[in-house]
């Protein structure tokens, strides 16, 4: 199982519940509707109000996001394919790449290239690309701030659903038994409250931000190789220019196999 966030749901669970169990807890507590009824609905309630619902409505995609792997290509393949078009445009031109354009699976990079082939000028290529990339970024951050919002009302809504349980237990005192029992009821709103928010709701937001980030970077790689490709560098500047953005880890793997690529060869 790759996806961390299935892994790390797992997890939260097994140290709630197993934390209930070890403290002698009853997870029977855990079937209350009135505190599963205030956290959850009060949370879609609040954030219902916060939020627009031309936003609201992108939630279904924004959890596609968070439980899948973004397919994103690898970024020293990305590095290897622009040393091979700057090759080609320096021995052919530009032109010679129009005929690449169509195998070009990702749409930012796609439409870069053609305003490259038909000759705009770099910094309209430019602006117009960080335009996008602006754009693509401010989206992202409104579609997890919704997310981060909730984990921000769910553990004050736990509050609420505690005070409203206490109200509820210290209004008949008649039978001390059944008022401790009460009591303890009552604070399952809180748990409901800080675990939506604390272990779904806030990590959920961090996931969303961490995908945007790898995006924009990709993004904004993309973009250098587009403009280096434009002014006519050679394979190794490119190289050079656009390994910035690797790790170690990842510059590595482009010399190995780069080294590979010569073994063959040879």
């Amino acid at each position: 199982m790759k996806n961390s966030t299935i892994i790390g749901l797992i997890l939260g669970l097994v140290a709630v519940l197993g934390g209930m169990i070890l403290k002698g807890a009853k997870l029977s507590f855990l079937l209350n509707p009135a505190a599963f009824s205030i956290i959850i609905l009060g949370t879609i309630a609040a954030v219902m109000i916060a939020f627009p619902m031309s936003e609201l409505t992108k939630i279904g995609k924004l959890f596609k996001i968070i439980f899948t792997e973004q397919p994103l290509p690898p970024r020293e393949q990305l590095i290897t394919q622009f040393m091979e078009w700057a090759s080609i445009t320096r021995r052919e031109g530009l032109l010679a790449l129009e005929a690449k354009v169509d195998d070009i699976e990702d749409p930012f990079l796609r439409n870069g290239m053609r305003m490259i082939i038909d000759g705009n000028d770099q910094d309209l290529v430019r602006d117009v690309l960080l335009e996008d990339i602006s754009t693509t970024e401010d989206r992202h951050k409104a579609g997890a701030l919704i997310f981060t919002q909730a984990g921000t009302y769910a553990p004050t809504l736990g509050v609420l659903g505690a005070v409203v349980g206490l109200i509820a237990a210290l209004a008949d005192m008649s039978d001390m038994a059944k008022l401790a029992y009460a009591i303890a009821g009552a604070f399952i709103a809180t748990l409901f409250g800080i675990f939506t928010g604390y272990v779904l709701w806030h990590p959920m937001a961090n996931r969303l931000k961490r995908k945007s980030k790898q995006e924009i970077q990709l993004k904004l790689m993309m973009l250098e190789g587009l403009l280096a490709i434009q002014s006519g560098v050679s394979t190794i500047a490119i190289q050079q220019k656009l390994s910035v953005f690797l790790s170690p880890t990842e510059r590595k793997k482009l010399r190995d196999k780069e080294e590979q690529g010569v073994e063959e060869k040879a």
